[in-house]
């Protein structure tokens, strides 16, 4: 039989057996046979999975998180002698604490056998997570379930520079899980100068966060305060997401790239010919300068290029004079509108010998025709005004702009409000990894020369969220996203640019950026693949504290890594009712009354006027939810 020395104290649980790496086997003492202690009067549950408890080795203690319980943490060694002796526990080794009351991650020696096992109380919980107030860099996120008094805390400093992840299925509260966040980071009183921007894929963090954040979205509604139009502006782009999202893929080597190359570096340098700018020079300049040009004119001298035709005119050089333009019927030649994205039209070639009107081709062309007709067609549909059109970013045919990158940035990264949604819920779904990897790279590029200077993320870091992330962050892609965030996860946290991952299917995320997030926010996961994808990211071994994912409620998290002392079962706390993301499931039936009704309708309301499809089918071609402002709601 194993020694049974243990002290009288009703904190102690059993002693140390068995001690393999951090993972250590204890027996339990015979005193709790009922598997409940009282502590000054409160009474704790012996072997809870998931609950903490403390060596003291020396001036120390050690403390582990609770893994298995039962017959199943016998070590194999002594399973055989011992089938039915003494009840056994095993636990991880997460940290070490101290009698000033701090706490560290990680052990710096370790338990030997017959050393004391005790349960940790409430008033241990207290010291080891600490209070608010107590420190301005920690964050009240909920409380600590099972312990309403003990508040769940997290270091904003570690949370925002070593990145983080909030993963969870659909309907485990994870929306809610973020505004909430959102709400504790961006406390005006506390942190008047957060610097917050959420990429929002499907539009449900507009009105949650409307007190507090500019939304930038494409069809905007004026008749809300906080929301502005969306602009992207093509010349903000370096030269191969130009290409990417204007000419589709050219191979890197073809003629047809390096010539759109050399004509976009000579338009930015006939724009800072004209409109000088601080900070570069012709010498300078390079194509992927931020400069702006008329994209519109180079489409159209390329187009022309392509498909012009010209009357021979015994073998002269072909200029604009003797183009062969193909006529209306008023008898006007129809030359198109570069602005307007219109394309001229040419007469067919006729290429018989001594004729007059002898039409030839332009000479040299690039064999981009499909590409040019793309291209035309994006600059006259509407839904890529944001990105081609771009408001008051938009260059004029010599390059002038009324705003420029200073009232770019100001808007996304410097206004009074702490926090700025990008609503990407109305960009082409073909194009909107391209769009995010886009608007992530000028954000890290600006905070990257300006890392030295009061706006840069030195001094005010930027934390990016990122909802929705398994969409564009997933190996199945080779979009611009992914490759951006890897090089933020990687190098951000130097100049101040944090990351928050946000998915229900962590394992479609890649493996490196999901490997760097330093704080996770675990909710409800019950697919494995995806919880074995979290347990393998962490820095902890806690394999058993994830097999808990699957049971916890909604709105519970299991909150690890270094953003927490230790790591804590969760209940986050919600934001106000009104002021939470529009995701939440559709009632199909409410066993309320129809006055009582949280629901507009549901299966069992019947729909008192027959319903109005006229509306249904306007927002529908208009490919925007809300109604126009002359067409008031019902």
């Amino acid at each position: 039989m194993m020694k049974n020395n243990l002290s009288k104290s009703a904190t102690v649980l059993g002693t140390v057996q068995d001690v393999s790496g951090t993972s250590i086997s204890v027996t339990l003492s015979n005193n709790h046979l009922s598997g409940l202690t009282f502590v000054n009067g409160q009474g704790y549950r012996i072997g809870q999975l998931g609950s903490f408890v403390k060596i003291p080795v020396g001036y120390i203690d050690l403390f582990g998180i609770v893994t298995q319980v039962g017959a199943s943490a016998v070590p194999e060694n002594v399973s055989a002698q011992e089938p039915y002796g003494y009840r056994w526990l095993k636990i991880q080794l997460i940290g070490e604490g101290y009698n000033n009351g701090k706490f560290q991650r990680g052990i710096s020696q370790y338990p030997t056998i017959d050393d004391e096992v005790h349960l940790v109380s409430e008033k241990d919980l207290a010291q080891i997570y600490g209070k608010k107030g107590e420190q301005n860099h920690l964050v009240k996120i909920g409380h600590i379930a099972g312990s309403e008094s003990i508040d769940a805390l997290v270091d904003i400093n570690k949370l925002v520079t070593r990145h983080s992840a909030i993963v969870g299925t659909t309907g485990s509260g994870k929306s809610t899980t973020v505004a909430g966040l959102l709400h504790a980071l961006s406390e005006k009183s506390r942190f008047p100068s957060a610097r917050i921007v959420v990429l929002d894929i499907h539009g449900e963090y507009g009105k949650a966060l409307g007190d507090r954040a500019n939304v930038y979205k494409i069809t905007p509604d004026t008749r809300v305060s906080y929301e502005r139009p969306l602009r992207l502006p093509f010349w903000a782009m370096n030269f191969d997401e130009l290409l990417k999202v204007t000419f589709g893929d050219l191979p890197q080597d073809s003629k047809a790239r390096n010539i759109i190359m050399e004509k976009v570096l000579q338009y930015k340098a006939e724009t800072i010919s004209k409109y000088p700018k601080k900070g570069i020079s012709l010498e300078s300049l390079n194509v992927d300068s931020p400069v702006p040009f008329s994209l519109n004119t180079l489409w159209h001298e390329l187009y022309c290029n392509e498909f012009g035709t010209y009357y021979s005119d015994n073998g002269k050089t072909p200029t604009e004079a003797n183009w062969a333009y193909e006529k209306d019927a008023a008898g006007n030649e129809i030359k198109g509108n570069p602005a307007a994205g219109v394309p001229p039209k040419f007469r067919k070639v006729k290429n018989v010998k001594d004729d007059p009107e002898k039409i030839n081709y332009l000479p040299d062309p690039l064999n981009i025709r499909a590409q040019l007709e793309n291209l035309g067609a994006k600059l006259r549909i509407p839904r890529y005004d944001f990105l081609l059109k771009p408001g008051e970013w938009l260059p004029e045919s010599d390059g002038k702009v009324e705003c420029d990158l200073p009232d770019l940035m100001k808007g996304w990264i410097g206004t009074e409000r702490p926090i700025t949604v990008l609503d990407l819920s109305g960009i082409p779904t073909t194009i909107i990894n391209d769009v995010i990897g886009i608007l992530l790279r000028v954000l890290y590029d600006a905070l990257f020369w300006a890392r030295n200077l009061s706006q840069g993320g030195r001094e005010r870091p930027l934390l990016i969220v990122m909802e929705e992330a398994h969409t564009y962050l997933n190996d199945n892609f080779q979009g611009l996203a992914s490759s951006i965030v890897q090089r933020i996860v990687k190098e951000g946290r130097k100049y101040g640019i944090g990351a928050m991952i946000v998915s229900q299917r962590p394992s479609e995320i890649n493996s490196t950026i999901l490997s760097q997030c330093g704080t996770f926010f675990a909710l409800r996961l019950s697919n494995s693949t995806d919880r074995s994808h979290i347990t393998g990211a962490i820095t902890d071994n806690l394999e058993g504290l994830t097999n808990m994912l699957p049971i916890l409620r909604t709105g519970e998290a299991i909150v690890l890594g270094e953003a927490v002392g230790l790591p804590m079962r969760t209940i986050i706390q919600p934001p106000p009712k009104d002021k939470r993301p529009d995701s939440h499931d559709p009632i199909v039936c409410d066993d309320r009354t129809p006055e009582e009704s949280l629901a507009p309708g549901g299966w069992n309301i019947r729909m008192e006027n027959d319903p109005n499809y006229d509306e249904f089918s306007l927002v529908w071609r208009q490919q925007n939810p809300r109604l126009p402002d002359n067409q008031p709601e019902e």
